[in-house]
Order: structure tokens, then C-alpha cells, then sequence
């Protein structure tokens, strides 16, 4: 049986339209974006496997083109589908940020990072660039290492800053291990910028350490 032949009040798209996305299931939503199943499982069977296969929603969305390429039924344009859907989530949440006070808004700004960082499967340092009312001009990626560490150059971000004429900056990166608690050398690594990007007037205003269910904040934390 297709979706189509379900009651038109279970069908998930007509759900979405008349009681809102909330509602729906993961593999509702996830069956929306693969648009179709495979010969005598529906798109949500087919989604309901997929997530099981890879261990939940989040493990699904990381995997790479070839393992999520590897499962029946799905190739290209389904992982396609994912991946721009996830691009288009973490591009609002930019703008979102955009907006207003990145520094005054820590929720949005910590969910911006989880989007950008979380998923790497090495460390990944990155930088929110700010003007003097702590608005996003630019947010880069700039170094990238092993899933043990990234070695952070002071001078290219000093470099950046300058290029963006930043007032301000928020730090932040990844631990692929999952654990979010800043090590030595991060708090080493955040003494060292924040004298560096002094010397110009640019402040640190905070360095966020993204885990896997968690991200730590050096500013709640009194680390700054």
C-alpha cells in the first residue's frame, strides 16, 4: 500500500499542511523529503529503516553520501534532498543571528554553532566575525585537524578580523569525541587570541566548545 492509499488525514503531508510539522514523526518528515518509497514499502516504511539502520535521526543525517548511498532505495537525489534541507536550517539560523545581538542572544547563536560544527567528525575551529553593535558579518571555518585536535594560528585569525573589520568575535569549536569540556589547551588558545585580538581593539566575547548532546560556554563559565 502507498501513502496515497492511506486515509487522507494520516497522509503526511496532508497532516503537515492541517496540524503543523510538529506533529509529524521523523520518518514522517524525513518520507516528505524522499518524496517516494521503493516497490511495496512506502516512503515512511522506507524512512522508518533508514533511521533505524543508521541509529537515529542525527547518525542519518551525518552519514556520508557513500554509507547512506549504500541503503536500498535511496541514492543521490535523497541524500541531496537532506543535505540541502539541513544547509537551508543552518542558513536561517544564520540570518536569524543577523539580525540582532549574537552576544545578547546566546541561544540562537549556540544552536547556529551546533548546526555548523557539530557534525564533523574531526575538530573544526571557526569564528563569528562581529561589528560594535555585536552583529554577524561573517562566520569562517579556520582550521581544520584530527578528531584529536586543530591547531589554531593566532595570525590568521587576527588576519580575518582585520579583513572583516571586526569589532568583536566569538570563538568556538568542535570535540568529535562528543565530550564539550574545555581542555588546557583551549583555555590556552582562548588567553592567547583574546590578547592578540586586543592589541587591535577586538574583543573575545566568548568561546563555545560544541559535544555531541552539549555546548560549553567559556562566558557562562567565568572563563573570560
Amino acid at each position: 500500500m502507498t501513502i496515497r492509499d492511506w486515509p487522507i488525514s494520516e497522509q503526511p503531508r496532508e497532516k503537515l499542511v492541517k496540524q503543523g510539522s510538529s506533529v509529524l514523526s521523523d520518518a514522517e518528515l524525513l518520507a516528505l523529503l524522499l518524496g517516494n518509497g521503493t516497490k511495496g514499502k512506502s516512503a515512511v516504511t522506507l524512512a522508518r529503516q533508514l533511521i533505524k539502520e543508521f541509529g537515529g535521526l542525527r547518525a542519518l543525517c551525518d552519514a556520508s553520501y557513500n554509507s547512506f548511498c549504500e541503503q536500498p532505495g535511496v541514492g543521490l537525489a535523497g541524500y541531496g534532498k537532506i543535505q540541502a534541507t539541513l544547509e537551508l536550517g543552518r542558513r536561517y539560523l544564520f540570518e536569524t543571528i543577523s539580525r540582532g545581538d549574537a552576544f545578547e542572544n546566546p541561544s540562537i547563536t549556540r544552536r547556529f554553532l551546533c548546526a555548523k560544527l557539530r557534525h564533523h567528525c574531526q575538530e573544526v575551529f571557526g569564528v563569528l566575525f562581529l561589528d560594535n553593535a555585536h552583529r554577524v558579518i561573517a562566520f569562517e571555518e579556520l582550521f581544520h585537524g584530527t578528531i584529536n585536535g586543530a591547531s589554531v594560528y593566532p595570525r590568521v585569525v587576527l588576519q580575518r578580523a582585520l579583513a572583516h573589520n571586526a569589532a568583536a568575535v566569538i570563538l568556538a569549536h568542535n570535540h568529535p569525541s562528543g565530550v564539550a569540556e574545555p581542555s588546557t589547551a583551549d583555555k590556552q588558545i582562548t588567553d592567547t587570541l583574546s590578547t592578540v585580538l586586543s592589541l587591535v581593539d577586538i574583543r573575545v566575547l566568548d568561546h563555545f566548545v560544541i559535544g555531541e548532546s552539549e555546548a560549553v560556554s567559556f562566558a557562562e563559565r567565568g572563563l573570560l
